[in-house]
């Protein structure tokens, strides 16, 4: 349900893609984007994953404070090839990390099924607004995205 994650991705990115533009930084905006839409489905590595569950780890906040580590460390390493520093580089790639795996759990929380955000315990937190296989869920979601998306662009532009 890959258009529903990419509407979601859209949305959350909104906000922050519209305050580094209107800050001076529009290709911080467009790295940022383009890598959230990039690793939007990557907590659903776990259908790969013989010995994990769907929607266990990887649909925890866990697993979006791993992946911000692991962001955050790539962003120390790739300190010394552009022009920011290390530790600043390193809290983006943390941020980066935790915000793109935020917005598949919010997508996967307006499910009945949900995601247990605080793996390893049980229980699972969800919204229950749409299922995850609901055509039309998904594609609103998609056009929202894009939508929202559009709008922060065209207004951060012309500002």
């Amino acid at each position: 349900y890959r258009k529903g994650h990419l509407g979601v991705s859209m949305l959350v990115f909104a906000p922050v893609g519209y305050w580094f533009v209107t800050t001076g930084t529009p290709e911080l905006a467009l790295i940022t984007g383009t890598l959230m839409l990039w690793f939007a489905m990557l907590p659903d590595i776990d259908h790969r994953l013989p010995l994990i569950d769907h929607r266990s780890m990887t649909h925890s906040l866990f697993f979006a404070f791993l992946i911000g580590g692991l962001f955050s460390a790539a962003g120390f390493v790739l300190a010394g090839t552009v022009s920011m520093a290390g530790d600043t580089l390193g809290v983006y790639g943390f941020l980066l990390g935790a915000l793109t795996v935020g917005a598949h759990l919010i997508g996967d929380s307006l499910t009945p099924a949900g995601v247990p955000l605080l793996w390893p315990l049980s229980r699972t937190y969800s919204l229950s607004v749409t299922r995850a296989d609901s055509t039309v869920a998904n594609y609103a979601l998609f056009g929202l995205g894009i939508a929202v998306t559009g709008g922060w662009v065209v207004v951060a532009v012309r500002m």
